[in-house]
Parts: C-alpha cells; structure tokens; sequence
C-alpha cells in the first residue's frame, strides 16, 4: 500500500496543541506551526482501524494491560534495534518527561548533580530544576560544517560528581544518530564514575537515509546494568495524545519500586485507545513507518536546497535521525528576540526558539519537517520574502 504524506490534513477541530496554543509563546495562532515535535500526517491506517474497532464497542472502562502489550514492545526493538528488553523490567509511563520526574524524584535527592549535553531538549533540564536537583551542562561541540560530537573531556570532569546523565539518542535537536563507538566512551566514563543513566530514544524509529539507532542498553553489559532506556510509539506513530510510553528499567528492583509508586498515585493503567494503538503499530505499522521515513528524508533535502538557492543566510544541518531540522540563523544578524519577533510578525512562522534548548541555542531555530512538503514551502517562502523586505 502507497500512503499519501502530501495530504494536507485539515487540524481546525483536532484541538491540535500546535495550532491552538501557539498564541500562548508566540503572541498568534496566526502562524504556520513548526515549532511542536507532532505531526501532520494521519498516523497508519491499521492504528485507526484498531482504535475504531475499540471505540465500536462503546464500553471505555478501566484497561487491563495485557502481556501481549509489552511483548510487542520488545519484539519490535528487537527486529528494529537489535535490542529485547526483558519483559520484567519493562513499565508502562503515561509521557517520557513524566517517567524521567518520576526517576529523578525516586532514585535521586535533592542537590544530586544530574548530567545533560546541551543545546538538547528543553524538558531535560526543567526536570532536573523542577525536582530541587542540580542541573550540570556539558556542551556538545559544534565544528564549522555544523556537525554535532562530544566533549569527552568535559564531560569525564562533570561526571565525577554526578548521580545521573541523561542522554538523548538520538538527538534532539542536532539530530545525530550517536555511534556504538561514541556511546560506549561515555557510557564506560560512566561506568567508571558511578553515574546511571537515562537514554531517552522515544526518537530511535525515526532513522533517516539508512542511519541505524544503537541502544543504550545494547553496547556493553556494564553499560546496560546502569541505564534505564525510555521509548514510546508517540513520534514514532504520531500517537503523542494517546499518552502511553514505556521505561526499561537496569533492575528489576526499580521496576517494582517505580509500579507501585504508579500505583500509589492510580495512573498504572492505560487508557483503552493507547493499548489497541501501541500493539497495532508495533504489530503491522513497519511498512507505513518506512514509507515515512523516505518522506522526511525528501523533506529535509527540500529544506536544504531551498535554503542553499534562496535563503543563504539560514544553514539548515543534516539530521540523521528524527523529523527536526536544525538551523543556524545567525547569518540574519539578528539578536534572539528580533529573531523571534521577525519570524513570528513578518513572516508569520513559529520555528521551535533555539534559546530553548540551552547553551549553544542562541541564534538557531527548530523546524518540524513531518508535514507535507507544501507547508514547508509555504513557510519557507514567506521567510524569504520577509528577509528580501528588509
């Protein structure tokens, strides 16, 4: 079957967060939004029919969560990643970001020094300072081809004192795929140093140009026995309202110790929509997820080319892995709040703000390439007429 991403998805009565909230950090919903990591396609068809076929049932009580739920889960990173978590270790999480507060506020104490590479993912950091730990940065380094590594050095230095790292990997926003050479040097530092980690790879589905995602959890069994892996079929799948992701805990200890807690709080359940999704998608939604995959792969050459030809002052990177473009906006010569307003007041975009994503943001901004190439180039269009209008 040949899915259609060019379809222009009418979202005005999907109460889609990315249109309707865009006046609450931009000052307008009168914008193209490119700034919220969802999507504008209709997820597979198998995942809707399921979900239909659920709602026809017209019961929607408390969900018991079959065995058939995880095993899914751990079939589908071992056919994708080359990786099978132990069912035993697995537990369900209604966000990636939840399960991380979750983690932080269990497993650490106040003041505990918690690890993170930025420019990276704001939430990491808001986690970190929203549960009274002590956030520590070392920065990822940037070569002239706008190319992402590691500071091995610093990083060791940091790590001395830290309780937890939490890793992005993929990454977002530089969109690299990390190397299993790359992820066992940091992951070995730290082995050395005592530190867990976190491996957030809710982006690991989203290979572009035939990258592959190594896992954590798979480089080495030292590794393994102090990483707790995070993953969900939300960008996956475009399922992010359904709510339902998954932690791979190191022990089974701390499965057991972070279930109860869940249960303590009676949130350890799905809701009756996520569990159908989540078993359909992992089940029969590969060949619509590999159609995607060479879309956003065409998107994101889109992007540069139009970039290179007309809009020269922006340099968009390279991703390896997710659906987000990031660009280096300095060649507008412009300060971040100008940045923003000009966006935003002349040419009636709404790009993720680079400042977000910490140290090393300032004067980048985040596209959202998973829509139809149309709106790219509606957006793009309008920045390039607004630059020329200066």
């Amino acid at each position: 079957m040949t899915y259609n991403f060019d379809e222009l998805v009418d979202r005005s009565q999907n109460y889609a967060a990315k249109f309707e909230e865009s006046v609450l950090h931009y000052g307008t919903n009168d914008v193209i939004p490119l700034w919220i990591a969802d999507m504008d396609f209709r997820t597979a068809p198998c995942i809707v029919e399921a979900i239909k076929q659920r709602a026809d049932q017209g019961i929607f009580g408390y969900t018991w969560r079959t065995p058939k739920y995880f095993e899914a889960i751990a079939a589908w990173q071992e056919k994708r990643n080359g990786w099978r978590p132990e069912i035993e270790k697995m537990a369900f999480a209604p966000g990636v970001v939840p399960g991380m507060r979750m983690i932080m506020t269990m497993f650490t104490q106040p003041g505990d020094k918690v690890l993170i590479q930025q420019p990276v993912y704001h939430p990491f950091a808001d986690v970190v300072h929203n549960t009274g730990r002590e956030l520590v940065v070392s920065p990822l380094k940037r070569d002239e081809n706008g190319y992402y590594t590691m500071d091995y050095a610093d990083f060791e230095e940091k790590a001395k004192d830290a309780k937890y790292f939490i890793l992005c990997n993929p990454h977002n926003p530089v969109g690299r795929v990390w190397t299993p050479e790359e992820l066992k040097t940091v992951g070995d530092i730290c082995v050395r140093h005592g530190v867990e980690i976190i491996s957030d790879e809710i982006h690991s589905d989203l290979m572009l140009d035939g990258h592959k995602h190594t896992c954590m959890a798979s480089v080495s069994p030292e590794i393994a026995a102090i990483t707790t892996t995070c993953i969900a079929p939300s960008k996956t799948f475009n399922l992010a309202g359904l709510q339902s992701s998954t932690i791979v805990f190191n022990t089974v200890e701390k499965q057991e110790a972070y279930v109860a807690e869940l249960k303590r709080m009676d949130i350890a359940r799905n809701n009756c929509f996520s569990l159908v999704a989540t078993m359909e998608a992992y089940a029969h939604g590969e060949e619509w997820l590999d159609q995607l995959l060479v879309y956003l792969g065409d998107n994101m050459r889109f992007i540069r080319e139009f970039c290179a030809e007309r809009l020269p002052e922006l340099k968009p990177n390279t991703p390896e892995a997710t659906y987000l473009c990031w660009i280096d906006a300095r060649g507008l010569g412009m300060d971040d709040a100008e940045l923003k307003k000009f966006c935003v007041e002349k040419a009636g975009v709404a790009f993720g703000e680079g400042t977000d994503f910490g140290f090393g943001g300032s004067g980048f901004l985040r596209l959202n390439a998973a829509c139809p190439r149309a709106t790219i180039e509606k957006a793009l269009t309008q920045l390039e007429q607004a630059v020329r209008g200066r």
